[in-house]
C-alpha cells in the first residue's frame, strides 16, 4: 500500500494542500536537477535533523555495551576476557552479537529501502529497534542478551542503510557532505551522553533496577518519540521518480521548493539542464557489472577494513583504560571525558566536507587514526590518554563519517540502498569479529598490540582509496553514477 505524501511532513515542509500545489508531471531527468540548485534553508535543514534523530538511537545501541561493561562484569553475565576464543560468555560475543545483527540487516534486508521506501522502511526499523532493545533490559543470562542483541541488530543494520540513501537523496549536491556531518554530528551525541549515564548509573541500582538495565531501557524510550517524529518524514522524491509515482514527487517536489523559497526570500535559481535519468529497474547485480564492479570492490575492502579502526577503539575505551591499570569507576570517568567530543568530529566535517576532496579526506584520516593510536598505546599518565584519547575519537569519527558520505554517493538511485547495504554488510561481517580478535591482542600483547592492529588495518584503507576510489565532491549524483 502508498503512502500518501500528503499527510507526510506537514511539520516539516508546510502546508500540503494539494490545492496550493498544482499537479503536474515531473520528468525522471528533472528530479536531481530542481533539488541540486535549491539553498540551504530551515526546511531542509529540519528533514536532515529527523534522519539524524534516527542514526542517534542506532548508534546508541552501537555504544552501550563498551560503557556498560562493568556493570556487566560486576553483575557475572559477562567477563572482559575468555579462555575460549569464541566464548560467547565474554564482552567481545555481547558485541558480535550485534554485529551479527547488523550484517544480517544489512546484507538481506539492506534492499527493502529501495523496494517499499525510505521513509517506510526507516520508521518500521526504528520500531524494530525500541521493541528489541527493551527485551535487552531484562535479561539475566549471557545466552538472553545475545540472542536479544542480534535481533535488535538487524532492525539497526536495515535504519544505517536507509540513513545514508535518505540524506544523500534529500541533500543538493553542493551540500551532501554539510549534511552528513550534521546527521553523524547528530547522532554522535549519544556518545557523551552514554557515557554520561554509565559513568552516573553503573555502578547503582537505582529502585532496585542495576545500572546499567537503565542505560538501555532509557534508550528504547527515547526511540520511541523518535519514531512518532520520524513519521512527519516526506519520502524520497528521488525515490518516487524511480517508482513511476511522478505526481507524488511532483507534489513533495512543489512542498520543499515553496517552503524554501520562502526562506530564502527570493527567486530560486533556474534548474541547470539534467539528462533523462533512466528508466530501470536497479540490481545488486549491477553493482559487480563492469561499470561499477572497481568502486563496490573497493568499498568492501574499505568497509571490512575501517570497522577494525572505529569499533577497535569505540567499543572499547573502558577495558583498554583498565587493561592500563585505571580502576573501574575512572575508567568511566575518562571515557565520559574523552567522548565528550564525539560530535564535534561530524560538525568539523560539516566545514570542510565540501571543500576537499572526500577520497582523499578519508585517506588521511585512516592515517590519522593509525597515528594516533600508537601514541595512546604508548601513555601512562592520565592526562595525556584523555588528551590523546580525544584526538583519536575526533579522528575516527571523521573517518567514519567521510565513509558514509563517500558511498552513498557512489550508486545511482535505483540500487543505492541495496548496494550500499551490501559494502556496509562488509563492516559488520568484520565487525562480528573483531571484539574476539581485539581480546585476543589484549590478552597476548596489551595495549600496543591492539593499535598495532589497528594500524595493519588503516594502512589497507589508504591503499584501497587511494588506487581505486572516484573522486565525488560538488558532483552532481547522477554524474558520479556514470
Amino acid at each position: 500500500m502508498n503512502t500518501p505524501n500528503r499527510a507526510i511532513g506537514a511539520d516539516v515542509v508546510g502546508s500540503l494542500d494539494s490545492a496550493d500545489y498544482p499537479s503536474r508531471v515531473i520528468t525522471a531527468g528533472g528530479v536531481t536537477a530542481r533539488f541540486d540548485r535549491l539553498p540551504m534553508t530551515a526546511t531542509l535543514w529540519k528533514l536532515l535533523t529527523l534522519v539524524a534523530l534516527g542514526g542517534f538511537f542506532e548508534l546508541y545501541d552501537v555504544y552501550f555495551a563498551g560503557y556498560i561493561a562493568p556493570g556487566l562484569f560486576r553483575s557475572g553475565i559477562l567477563t572482559p576476557t575468555t579462555a575460549s576464543f569464541f566464548a560467547m560468555n565474554g564482552l567481545a560475543g555481547f558485541l558480535a552479537s550485534l554485529f551479527i545483527g547488523l550484517f544480517i540487516g544489512t546484507i538481506c534486508f539492506g534492499s527493502l529501502a529501495d523496494r517499499f521506501g525510505r521513509r517506510r522502511v526507516f520508521a518500521a526499523s526504528m520500531l524494530w529497534y525500541c521493541i528489541a532493545t527493551i527485551f535487552i533490559a531484562f535479561q539475566d543470562t549471557a545466552l538472553g542478551l545475545n540472542v536479544w542483541r542480534l535481533i535488535c541488530g538487524i532492525g539497526v543494520g536495515v535504519q544505517y542503510v536507509t540513513i545514508d540513501s535518505y540524506v544523500s537523496e534529500l541533500t543538493p549536491r553542493h551540500a551532501r557532505g554539510m549534511a552528513f556531518g550534521l546527521v553523524y554530528g547528530v547522532a554522535q551525541i549519544c556518545a557523551p551522553l552514554i557515557a554520561f549515564l554509565a559513568w552516573v548509573l553503573v555502578p547503582i541500582a537505582p529502585l532496585g533496577f542495576e545500572g546499567w538495565r537503565w542505560v538501555i531501557a532509557l534508550g528504547s524510550a527515547g526511540a520511541l518519540l523518535v519514531w512518532y517524529l520520524q513519521l512527519r518524514l516526506p519520502e524520497s522524491p528521488r525515490w518516487l521518480v524511480q517508482k513511476g509515482r511522478l505526481e507524488e514527487a511532483e507534489r513533495v517536489m512543489q512542498m520543499i521548493e515553496t517552503r524554501v523559497r520562502h526562506e530564502y526570500g527570493k527567486a530560486l535559481p533556474a534548474p541547470t539542464e539534467a539528462p533523462e535519468a533512466e528508466e530501470q529497474k536497479g540490481t545488486l547485480r549491477e553493482a559487480f557489472s563492469p561499470q561499477y564492479r572497481s568502486r563496490t570492490l573497493m568499498l568492501v575492502v574499505v568497509n571490512f577494513f575501517q570497522t577494525i579502526g572505529y569499533y577497535g577503539f569505540v567499543s572499547w575505551i573502558p577495558t583498554l583504560l583498565i587493561a592500563k591499570g585505571i580502576m573501574v569507576t575512572r575508567s568511566l570517568e575518562y571515557t565520559f571525558l574523552i567522548v565528550l567530543l564525539y560530535p564535534i568530529a561530524p560538525f568539523i566535517v560539516m566545514l570542510v566536507a565540501d571543500r576537499f576532496e572526500r577520497k582523499w579526506q578519508l585517506v588521511w584520516s585512516a592515517i590519522s587514526v593509525a597515528v594516533i593510536g600508537v601514541i595512546f598505546s604508548m601513555l601512562k599518565a592520565p592526562g595525556w590518554l584523555i588528551a590523546v584519547g580525544i584526538a583519536q575519537t575526533l579522528v575516527v569519527n571523521w573517518l567514519s563519517t567521510i565513509v558514509h558520505t563517500y558511498q552513498a554517493e557512489l550508486f545511482p538511485t535505483r540500487m543505492r540502498a541495496g548496494a550500499v547495504g551490501f559494502v556496509y554488510s562488509w563492516s559488520r561481517l568484520s565487525s562480528i569479529f573483531v571484539g574476539f580478535v581485539i581480546a585476543f591482542f589484549l590478552r597476548e600483547f596489551g595495549v600496543p598490540g591492539v593499535f598495532a592492529f589497528i594500524g595493519a588495518a588503516m594502512a589497507i584503507v589508504v591503499v584501497a582509496v587511494a588506487l581505486f576510489g572516484p573522486r565525488t565532491t560538488g558532483l552532481a549524483l547522477d554524474d558520479i553514477a556514470r
